[in-house]
């Protein structure tokens, strides 16, 4: 039976030498005869079948070999058309003339685009070799691109069951799921966009919207993964457009100049550039996706970071202004210095001389060191505009490259996903928009820091009655009522960062107002009572700073309001403090630590400084306050700390129940001004 089988195939195979040994069979007779003898391939030993199959697809490619042998004009790359225009041609013809040689299961035509397929790209990559200085970026796309679109059509003309090799990883799964960003929602994001509607598509954009049939093709990258050595020439193009791009934007933004955000001065909106440098990585990232997913999308990833990099430097760190002395967006004081003269004589009327002097003269010594409105804060309004515009401009590139990592570890194999990381470049956003926060804080500081000052340096011992909040108290307001309004408009679009500049505000200042309290000393009972009522109109003018101004009415954050609350009680409970008259240094230590638990020796004494104790009676009381510090929690040595105290006969010799009656007198007069 072998011998028989054996001299069967190779009678059949000499009858196809013969048959096509010209053109091809000339009498119809002949094809019949041809597809007879494919039926008794198809029932003996595969091995005749597979020899014929291959010889047949061999002869079928010999014109192609000569066409376009290395040493042709029609070789080379930008000419790659006409190499898949006569395979096109070709498998017409074919068909049309010795399609019914061969049954439909033996796939010839396929065999044949795959033979030409493995013959183009052993070709193409040897002649890519010894003329590698001629690729340009232009020349690469094009040709990829021809490419690309041959290997479709292939995909949709052929099934590849002629390909086993391929078919059994790819038949697992039909179909998968698209990771084409165009496909998602869109949002302002680049990578979010559906851009269906655009018109017309870029020509580097044609295969989008068959990247899922090619990736579950066999034929997907079969000539075309020969052009993935030479992708570093795209890369090293992209590299190149986009370091022109980053210049175009500095010199862009220099001539801008200083209106950079008075364009759209209700909410800043971000840079056009950002933007721009985003849209192109999009382009640049399906571009690539198209030619590899593997080792070329890394060195992309890594010409993304670096102009991630640059951008932030050049364009959003360099351009934060520098500090200046030009006109601020501080209004003029709400009050002249001679009017301030008039309130402080008015008030001076009915005091004695003695404390009248005290005052006067200290009110002097302010005049001295210079008004205060020549200390005018840093920035004007442009300023302030630009660093909030660079703000949302970080935030916006923040979010993106977010996003941008996403779809990179979308595209590329996933073996090399966990390769793709962006994270120091969103931290470098970050910090942009942490040091521009901190630069609004630091600002609007400085505009508070006039009023601290005259708090500080006013006569607090020779304060003779409670009256209205102080004048320092309604500078401080004033500076909250001009500068949160308008960096609250700047920042409509990024309340997060509006809120947290409101927190590291209040905090810094609180911090700030709490050591210039610690410089106002001595202070007399009196002045403590006006600086408590002060203290409690500025705790409730900063509980309302997130929606001063605002015509809507907005609860601030639970956690601000807790900071705001948590802040400003210690500085009443200083000063309740340094009002408080028990008749004993025991009573006195342990009324403090009650209300300052988490003070230290250090902040006492400076609490006994305002108070005006002597220095020799501040050693004893430190004493008491480290001895009860170190044993706090026993009760049993609260008798021993008496005694120590009572031994100290001059003490701080003030009533305790006048004093617990003045301090509910405040209470109340503060719930009337509230």
């Amino acid at each position: 039976l072998e011998q028989i089988e054996k001299s069967l195939g190779d009678q059949i195979s000499s009858d196809f030498k013969e048959a096509f040994s010209g053109t091809g069979p000339k009498q119809p007779s002949t094809l019949t005869q041809l597809s007879e003898a494919c039926s008794v391939l198809n029932v003996i030993e595969p091995r005749f079948k597979r020899e014929t199959i291959r010889w047949f697809v061999s002869l079928q490619l010999v014109e192609y070999s000569h066409l376009f042998q290395e040493s042709e004009e029609n070789a080379w790359l930008d000419r790659i058309d006409r190499r898949y225009a006569w395979i096109k041609r070709h498998l017409l013809n074919f068909e049309e003339r010795m399609g019914r040689i061969f049954s439909q299961d033996w796939e010839m035509s396929e065999r044949i685009a795959v033979e030409f397929c493995h013959l183009t790209r052993n070709e193409l990559t040897r002649i890519m070799a010894k003329r590698v200085n001629e690729i340009d970026v232009k020349l690469l796309l094009f040709t990829l691109q021809k490419t690309t679109q041959f290997e479709e059509l292939l995909s949709r003309r052929f099934t590849g069951a002629s390909m086993e090799d391929l078919i059994s990883s790819e038949t697992s799964s039909k179909k998968t799921e698209s990771t084409n960003p165009f496909e998602e929602p869109h949002g302002k994001n680049p990578f979010e966009e559906d851009e269906e509607a655009e018109k017309p598509i870029p020509s580097t954009q044609t295969q989008l919207t068959t990247t899922e049939s090619l990736m579950v093709s066999p034929f997907h990258g079969l000539i075309s993964r020969c052009f993935e050595s030479h992708l570093n020439i795209f890369v090293d193009s992209q590299d190149k457009n986009l370091a022109e791009l980053i210049d175009r934007f500095v010199a862009d933004l220099k001539i801008q100049g200083s209106s950079l955000a008075q364009a759209e001065i209700e909410g800043c909106c971000v840079l056009p550039s950002c933007a721009d440098l985003f849209v192109f990585y999009k382009k640049c990232l399906l571009q690539c996706a198209q030619l590899s997913t593997g080792q070329p999308m890394l060195s992309l990833t890594s010409v993304f970071k670096k102009y991630l990099r640059e951008y932030a430097t050049r364009l959003l760190q360099s351009n934060l202004p520098r500090s200046n002395n030009a006109s601020s967006i501080t209004p003029v004081l709400p009050m002249s210095m001679s009017s301030l003269t008039k309130d402080f004589t008015r008030e001076l009327r009915d005091l004695s001389s003695g404390g009248a002097a005290g005052l006067i003269q200290n009110f002097q010594s302010l005049l001295k060191e210079g008004d205060m409105s020549s200390t005018s804060p840093k920035y004007n309004k442009d300023d302030i505009a630009r660093i909030c515009t660079i703000l949302t401009t970080a935030e916006y590139c923040l979010e993106t490259t977010q996003q941008l990592e996403g779809k990179l570890k979308e595209k590329v194999q996933p073996a090399l996903a966990d390769k793709v990381d962006l994270g120091s470049e969103q931290d470098l956003f970050g910090s942009v928009i942490s040091q521009c926060i901190q630069l609004l804080v630091a600002d609007l500081e400085g505009a508070c820091e006039p009023a601290l000052i005259t708090m500080a340096k006013t006569a607090w011992q020779t304060w003779e009655s409670v009256g209205d909040q102080s004048q320092y108290v309604t500078l401080m307001t004033s500076q909250f009522k001009h500068y949160i309004p308008f960096i609250r408009d700047c920042l409509t679009s990024s309340r997060k960062y509006f809120t947290q500049f409101c927190m590291r505000f209040v905090n810094a200042f609180m911090a700030r107002f709490v050591q210039q309290l610690y410089k106002c000393k001595p202070v007399g009972v009196v002045g403590a009572e006006q600086l408590l009522l002060d203290t409690h109109m500025l705790k409730t003018a900063l509980l309302d700073l997130p929606s001063v101004g605002s015509q809507v009415a907005r609860k601030p954050p639970a956690s601000y309001s807790k900071m705001v609350v948590k802040g400003m009680t210690r500085a009443e409970m200083i000063l309740k403090v340094v009002m408080d008259a028990s008749d004993t240094n025991a009573k006195y230590v342990a009324h403090y630590m009650r209300l300052l638990p988490e003070s230290d020796p250090s902040e006492f004494q400076k609490i006994l400084d305002m108070k005006g104790v002597r220095r020799s009676e501040q050693q004893i009381l430190v004493e008491i306050y480290r001895s009860q510090q170190t044993n706090q929690g026993n009760k049993e040595d609260s008798s021993g700390f008496t005694s120590v105290a009572t031994s100290n006969t001059q003490g701080l010799p003030l009533s305790p129940d006048h004093e617990s009656s003045r301090i509910k007198k405040l209470e109340k007069l503060i719930k009337r001004r509230l």
